[in-house]
């Protein structure tokens, strides 16, 4: 992407959007916006300063290969609570175009793409973005306090979820939803959040859950409170993310104006708004937390790891028990009247409501050369020249390797080596204090510490927090978005396949309009569809460009 900036429009102290209006680093200081939850809520340092603003110059290349020059506003770094725990986190950019090719654009009532770059539960920050599509997990901004817990956003793990951005793969391709968004006419808003790895001087965990689905809903308040001074339309919020930010996407999208947010909310001084959001895209979506060691299991339990060796069978099986038990429990229908899911058919939904489609769609777009060479390689697949047909077996031993030891989550036991920050990932996000690490399964926990132990108890609480299945399930939330937008890569073993297919199902059971699919062979972080994303958008908004 060629960025330049084209100009400056300066914040003058005592001058700025109105008269009378103090402005300093893209913060009004006394002015008001309304507010649909609670009135005039936007006052003081949470009113959007229409004035402080660079304008830039990009090229975007969309899904079909054509470039789009695209001039836009672009405020950063805005501080989006009142009483910030890190600012460097807790902090927004908005990008509005103004000009598409030449053609000048009218962002007043479009939709906002609220696009969040969360990986592995890391902090992400916007602070030294130089443009839309800038946000960064994983990494802290230079001169940042939190800095020293920062890992390198190259650093992976077999146990761990990777650090990211708002990037994502489409066949060898990096796809930039921000900028998309913005090639298309749409608002994008990009938050940064606190995450699991940062650490204050006195050594204690300042990121850990729930802190990084409150920076969000905060960041959504304070976009909602400045309705009318904010570009585009508030009620019209698209969330995304990929991976963990898929997961913290959908909890955004489920819990809507939960008031069991509302005490955290109030102590960092979020806006007195509506934190609901109108759809959600969730690619890969790492959640469920509690339940996922034995949805994996379940799912990739007979694959060997990369080494070739097995995991531990009993281990494994016992897990396996765990999520039929849990599945049994949520009486969850499959789409399109395919009847109660349980572990006992869950394998054969899965084959006939994604997979098989997902592959049949795939060798369909191939030329007849490459359709022949792919069956010869694959020949587990039966194709009659419409639909691809085989066995859930067969799926298994195509994908190869899983990704993760048993369990796959919570770990028996935690790195001793504290600048690990991959290894574990999970719990350290169940941290608390100076400690880095947590159990957050009683199964995981009494293997380590012996079958008298409990769990700590303000786990349950964070727990709830933290799964958009307890919005969907446990006490269904009026407040949740009604529209869903859910991908996963076929050969993603950073979860289980079942993982995607039960949020899906929960929110259909709801009456939800969801859209979710499987792209055929692909792996962690895909999106093979951003153009069809995009444009669902439009339509879900009902918006019309000019």
């Amino acid at each position: 992407m060629k960025h330049r900036a084209v100009k400056r429009r300066s914040v003058v102290l005592g001058i700025g959007a109105t008269a009378g209006v103090a402005a300093v680093g893209g913060i009004a200081l006394t002015a008001q916006a309304e507010s649909e939850k609670g009135g005039s809520s936007a006052s003081g340092a949470l009113v959007f300063d229409t004035a402080a603003y660079t304008t830039l110059t990009t090229t975007v290349t969309d899904p079909a290969g054509t470039e789009h020059e695209v001039t836009y506003r672009f405020w950063k770094a805005i501080t989006y609570v009142s009483k910030p725990v890190d600012e460097a986190y807790q902090s927004l950019n908005v990008s509005v175009p103004v000009k598409i090719d030449g053609k000048a654009v009218d962002a007043t009532g479009a939709p906002i793409l609220f696009a969040n770059s969360v990986g592995g539960y890391m902090p992400s920050s916007v602070a030294e973005a130089t443009g839309v599509g800038g946000g960064m997990s994983g990494t802290a901004p230079s001169g940042a306090a939190s800095a020293s817990a920062a890992p390198s956003a190259a650093a992976s793990s077999a146990t761990g979820t990777e650090s990211g951005s708002s990037a994502q793969q489409a066949g060898g391709k990096m796809v930039s939803l921000p900028q998309l968004g913005l090639a298309a006419g749409y608002v994008v808003v990009e938050p940064g959040a606190r995450g699991r790895t940062l650490k204050n001087s006195a050594g204690e965990y300042y990121g850990t859950a729930p802190a990084a689905i409150v920076d969000l809903k905060a960041a959504v308040r304070y976009l909602r409170a400045n309705k009318g001074r904010v570009p585009g339309d508030v009620d019209r919020i698209f969330s995304t993310g990929t991976s963990a930010g898929g997961g913290l996407s959908a909890l955004l999208g489920a819990s809507g104006d939960s008031p069991i947010y509302d005490k955290y909310l109030k102590e960092i001084g979020a806006a007195d708004a509506s934190d609901a959001v109108f759809a959600t895209g969730a690619w890969c979506p790492i959640t469920d937390l509690e339940h996922a060691d034995g949805a994996y299991e379940w799912n990739w339990g007979g694959n060997k790891l990369s080494t070739g060796a097995q995991v531990d069978q009993t281990v494994s099986k016992e897990l396996k028990s765990q999520f039929a038990e849990y599945q049994a429990g949520l009486k969850l229908r499959g789409l399109n009247g395919f009847g109660t899911l349980t572990a006992r058919n869950y394998d054969e939904y899965l084959v006939k409501t994604y997979l098989q489609p997902s592959a049949t769609k795939y060798l369909a777009a191939l030329s007849d050369a490459d359709r022949e060479t792919y069956l010869a390689k694959n020949t587990f697949i039966a194709w009659d020249g419409e639909n691809a047909t085989f066995s859930w077996a067969d799926f298994l031993t195509h994908v190869g390797a899983r990704k993760k030891d048993a369990p796959a989550f919570d770990l028996f036991a935690f790195p001793t080596d504290s600048s690990d920050t991959m290894t574990g990932d999970i719990n350290n996000e169940f941290g608390k204090g100076t400690e880095q690490f947590r159990h957050f399964t009683l199964y995981s926990l009494r293997e380590d510490k012996g079958s008298s132990a409990r769990l700590a108890g303000d786990i349950p609480e964070k727990l709830r927090l933290m799964n958009p299945m307890h919005h969907l399930i446990d006490q269904p939330n009026s407040g949740r978005t009604k529209h869903w937008w859910i991908r996963l890569g076929t050969s993603d073993s950073d979860t289980a396949l079942t993982v995607s297919a039960n949020l899906a199902a929960a929110a259909d059971q709801l009456g939800d309009d969801v859209s979710h699919l499987y792209y055929w062979d692909a792996g962690h972080g895909a999106n093979e569809d951003p153009g069809d994303f995009i444009e669902w958008i439009a339509k879900t908004a009902g918006y019309k460009s000019a």
